[in-house]
């Protein structure tokens, strides 16, 4: 019975891990007003699967968190940094929380 318990937490665990939502840093060039950070945050709002999107004017840095089970390639990055009128300069993917 304990060794099913423990299996069953671990397995819990290890699922929970996996579903995590991922978190995106895209860097952009161009951002210099709050109306540049509504115009690319409603950008990636409409991509599917974005759960949250905050942007850091001075740092040309946007925070792009997804749904459970979604993610965001460089490609749909790119589009919505060019459809709000700016320039991709970075793309990395961050673990939630750091």
């Amino acid at each position: 019975m304990k060794k099913s318990l423990i299996a069953i937490a671990l397995a819990l665990l290890w699922s929970t891990a996996w579903s995590a939502p991922r978190e995106y840093q895209v860097h952009v060039d161009g951002l210099a007003c709050p109306f540049c950070a509504y115009g690319i945050e409603k950008s990636f709002s409409k991509q599917a699967g974005v759960k949250e999107v905050e942007t850091d004017i001075q740092a040309g840095l946007v925070r792009v968190v997804m749904e459970e089970d979604a993610s965001l390639s460089e490609e749909q990055a790119r589009k919505a940094v060019k459809a709000a009128g700016f320039s991709l300069r970075s793309f990395n993917e961050t673990v939630e929380g750091n």
